[in-house]
């Protein structure tokens, strides 16, 4: 799986003479693709070299000889059989004596080869850095000779290797030679890789991170996962808490492959807290900068803005667990003694005293309380849970009170399994209720979008509680949170209104502002018309700063609402100044403004920042332990305005996945949205329809009517157009617009419906009327600065005035979209404007290309037409799917009519009478 352009650049090495040498990490999937490539059709001699028979003469030579067929062996002249024999231990000694027997077993080998090269003779070695030396002499000996015979080589060997082995596995293969470096999978392969072995979307996207790409690794990791549902009540698996034992001995391996010196380096920047070739210099290691660069080489590290991170992260496990105590305990000390940053010192200082301190337990608080202020609620957690840790007796009663803050922090920081560990350790304490809620908050607040499936969390919690109303009122919070992502609109009302209400009785204005903001997102939703006055009541309610959970307060909705109101300029500015708090704040609030900044970016025609933006977020999701719908979808909406609908697709695919997974109603109907405007863009109609009608049942399940929110009705308006359901089409408009004028929604909704409506007249045959609502809808983009909704209403008014057969006029407005999407960066548009420029200049070539005589006395639609012009042109029924907005399905059932309409069986048929014609 994603090996497809390597198999292909190996390929074509091989047709064009010579040899591929494969380089990479152990577990990297060599050996799976040698297994490909032998699958070629050649004449395939193969051996797999191991270290234990490195050291054994000839035995390299002995697997080779071994598939050799006796026939050419009982052909070779008499000293060279000798040689075979002694080669193969048959008789004599197969060290042999003297420079003859050398020779004479080299030339046996070259002669074998001249002999099997009748036909094409591929040599495949596995594992080349162990192949004896012996065998190496022979194989390079013959193949220097015999270049210009129909013989190649593939061979494979891990690296890093010494320049030596490497010129020596070089040498093993006929001239030329290429290098090739097998490079991790990417995300979407290692996730497909494990699905394909049972396990989970949420896993398999996790273990992408955990195993660096590399296959072997991730299996293993898979295969060490749990899938009970931990106390949390959380069905989603968990990485284990030890690192497997093959996981553990691969990655051993690899580090011993490496030189001490590279070695060493790597162990201290496993122990340092954010480790930098600097930090590692005044740490006593001198070559940092080269040996840093050796370790990346290899594939264990990866270097960015100056910071080490390493690739795989249980790289760093493995450093530090296999290091005696007393050289770890004396790393931490000569960090502590270099380290400029008072909170790293007293880290270091810590881990290099392992035994109950109160004095190092309370600077740790301290430094914690530092890092707090800083806005590192991951480094937080880590000070107070090793504080925890430190405490002597005399502190115990306050280690439960530091366990909690670690919990807390941890699920800000978005690091779920640390959270879930400071909690644990709460419940088995001696806890407080008060601390016992706030620890089940913390598993809560941790879980994000898959707070749907935390019912027993939830549950425990509220025992804990009591009738305590500043305990109750952040659950019932939450409970508002868990019913809005289920999906359960008024259960969601009714616990946001019981968290205004406690919050309110014990002063909580934290609490009163989220639950406030939660309520207006549900009356908006809801298509009530006072959504705006119970948000400004959440607005006024003073906010306490540095609560977090920023993404949940009246002014991430408001930035939120102006997206809604086609604000775009209001929106994204609200957005920037929030993110530089969001950044001090928590992980959730962070991905969730970058997740909001793609948004606008998208529809605003900044789409290089929209893939920016999202690309980060992206990463943000990955390297912690957070749900991935939303990233996903970020990702989707990014790649379908300015990078590839491919892509598009399949991230869409994946969030709408994650979402079902994870019980993500939210996440879940945009996903959707999102993937049904990428199967309309990949040319898949019939999926595009199903999807869009899932989503428009699932919002009338939700009692959600208001259709500024998730603008679905044109993409749906679009599907049905396409399958011939104008009258399907016409109902979703008409309820849709009704919505937005009862509930004065802004001039961009009204444009979006008006752009659909336009489909749906040219598709009745009234075009001018379709031209004239395509042409509003543009100016009304344009005024609201959404370069991409005016180039898609421009390419309706080009649909229409084609229609009209106004050449001149579709091609102005084809063009002028066109140009809006490039200077937009917005390639996916403007790829389907050249298309439709293409299409037209076919059409306008014609006397009547609407009504096209065929020469069988029938006539063939415009759709007919189009179709049949394609063909003509060469392309295939999913290129015309593509360009045309159909499904497959949809573009052979025309080609079967337009068979019989002009009397031909085939496409060539076809193609020759429409030339003729």
């Amino acid at each position: 799986m994603g090996r497809a352009a390597l198999l292909g650049a190996i390929e074509s090495r091989l047709r064009a003479g010579g040899g591929v040498v494969l380089t990479g990490p152990s577990g990297i999937g060599k050996t799976a693709i040698l297994d490909a490539v032998a699958q070629r059709g050649d004449r395939v001699l193969r051996l797999a070299a191991t270290a234990a028979e490195r050291f054994l003469p000839y035995a390299g030579m002995a697997e080779l000889l071994a598939q050799v067929p006796d026939d050419v062996v009982e052909r070779l002249p008499g000293p060279q059989r000798a040689a075979f024999d002694t080669m193969l231990v048959r008789r004599g000694d197969s060290r042999g004596r003297g420079g003859r027997a050398e020779l004479a077993r080299r030339l046996a080998w070259q002669s074998c080869l001249e002999a099997l090269s009748e036909q094409p003779v591929l040599l495949i070695i596995d594992d080349a850095q162990w192949l004896d030396g012996a065998s190496a002499d022979v194989i390079g000996y013959a193949s220097r000779r015999l270049a210009d015979r129909p013989i190649r080589a593939v061979i494979a060997q891990r690296s890093p290797e010494s320049p030596a082995i490497r010129a020596r596995v070089a040498h093993l293969s006929p001239p030329p030679v290429q290098e090739l470096t097998v490079p991790p999978l990417a995300e979407e392969d290692v996730t497909a890789l494990l699905d394909a072995h049972g396990l989970n979307y949420w896993a398999a996207a996790r273990l992408h991170a955990d195993s660096g790409g590399n296959p072997y690794l991730a299996l293993a990791l898979a295969g060490a996962f749990a899938f009970d549902d931990p106390p949390t009540g959380d069905a989603r698996p968990w990485r284990p808490w030890r690192l497997p034992e093959q996981v553990r001995d691969a990655l051993v391996d690899r580090l011993d492959a490496l030189p001490a010196a590279v070695r060493e380096t790597l162990f201290a920047a496993a122990l340092a807290t954010r480790p930098t070739a600097a930090q590692l210099r005044m740490a006593g290691r001198p070559d940092a900068d080269r040996e840093l660069r050796a370790a990346e080489a290899a594939g264990l590290i990866a270097v960015e803005h100056g910071v080490v991170h390493f690739t795989p992260p249980a790289v760093a496990t493995v450093l530090a667990e296999e290091a005696p105590a007393d050289r770890r305990s004396a790393t931490h000390r000569q960090l502590a003694a270099t380290a400029s940053d008072p909170v790293e010192r007293i880290r270091h200082r810590a881990l290099a005293n392992e035994h109950p301190n109160a004095e190092i337990a309370r600077s740790l608080v301290s430094a914690a309380e530092t890092a707090l202020q800083r806005g590192a609620p991951g480094l937080v957690a880590d000070l107070y849970l090793l504080a925890a840790d430190r405490t002597g007796g005399d502190l115990h009663p306050e280690r439960t009170e530091w366990l909690v803050a670690a919990a807390e922090a941890a699920a800000a920081a978005g690091r779920r399994e640390l959270c879930v560990q400071a909690a644990e350790s709460v419940f088995a304490a001696d806890a407080t209720p008060a601390q016992r809620v706030r620890a089940r908050i913390a598993v809560l607040d941790g879980s994000g979008q898959a707070l749907g499936g935390m019912e027993e969390m939830l549950a425990a919690a509220l025992v804990d509680a009591g009738d305590d109303p500043a305990l109750l009122a952040p659950l019932r919070l939450r409970l508002a949170w868990q019913r809005h992502h289920q999906g359960k609109t008024e259960l969601t009302e009714r616990e946001a209104k019981a968290a205004v209400r406690l919050a309110r009785i014990v002063g909580d204005t934290a609490v009163e502002s989220m639950a406030g903001a939660m309520l207006a997102q549900v009356t908006r939703a809801s298509g009530r018309p006072d959504y705006l006055q119970v948000l400004a009541e959440a607005l006024a309610v003073p906010e306490e700063a540095g609560r977090g959970r920023l993404h949940h307060s009246p002014r991430f909705l408001a930035a939120r609402f102006a997206l809604f109101d086609d604000r775009l300029t209001e929106a994204r500015a609200e957005l920037l100044r929030m993110l530089p708090e969001a950044e001090r704040s928590g992980l959730e609030e962070l991905v969730d403004i970058l997740r909001s900044l793609a948004e606008v970016a998208s529809r605003d025609g900044h789409t290089r920042d929209a893939l920016d933006y999202a690309a980060r977020a992206a990463r943000l999701f990955q390297e912690n332990d957070l749900p991935l719908g939303p990233s996903w979808y970020a990702m989707a909406i990014a790649e379908l305005a300015g990078g590839s609908p491919a892509r598009g697709l399949n991230y869409a695919e994946r969030g709408v996945r994650s979402s079902e997974a994870d019980a993500d109603m939210i996440y879940l109907t945009r996903n959707l949205h999102v993937l049904g405007q990428a199967q309309l863009a990949t040319g898949d109609n019939d999926a595009a329809l199903a999807t869009l009608r899932r989503l428009q049942r699932l919002e009338a399940d939700r009692g959600y009517t208001d259709p500024s929110t998730l603008r679905w009705h044109g993409d749906l308006v679009t599907a049905l157009v396409n399958a011939g359901e104008a009258t399907a089409a016409a109902a979703v408009v008409t309820e849709a617009r009704e919505a937005a004028q009862r509930l004065k929604r802004s001039r961009g909704v009204l444009a979006e419906l008006d752009r659909a409506e336009a489909l749906i007249l040219v598709h009745q045959g009234e075009a001018a009327a379709g031209a004239a609502l395509a042409a509003g809808a543009a100016k009304t983009f344009a005024d609201l600065g959404q370069p991409i909704a005016q180039g898609n209403a421009l390419l309706a008014l080009g649909r229409a005035e084609r229609r009209r057969r106004r050449y001149a006029a579709a091609r102005t407005a084809i063009e002028s979209a066109r140009d809006i999407f490039s200077r937009a960066h917005a390639t996916p548009w403007t790829q389907r404007a050249q298309r439709a420029l293409a299409t037209l200049t076919v059409g306008a070539q014609r006397r009547a290309p609407e009504e096209e005589s065929t020469g069988g006395g029938e006539v063939l639609t415009s759709t007919e037409a189009r179709i049949a012009t394609l063909v003509r042109q060469g392309a295939s029924n999913r290129e015309i799917a593509t360009q045309l907005y159909l499904s497959v399905k949809t573009v052979e059932a025309t080609l079967t009519r337009i068979y019989r309409k002009v009397g031909v069986r085939s496409r060539t048929q076809l193609a020759s009478r429409l030339t003729e014609g």
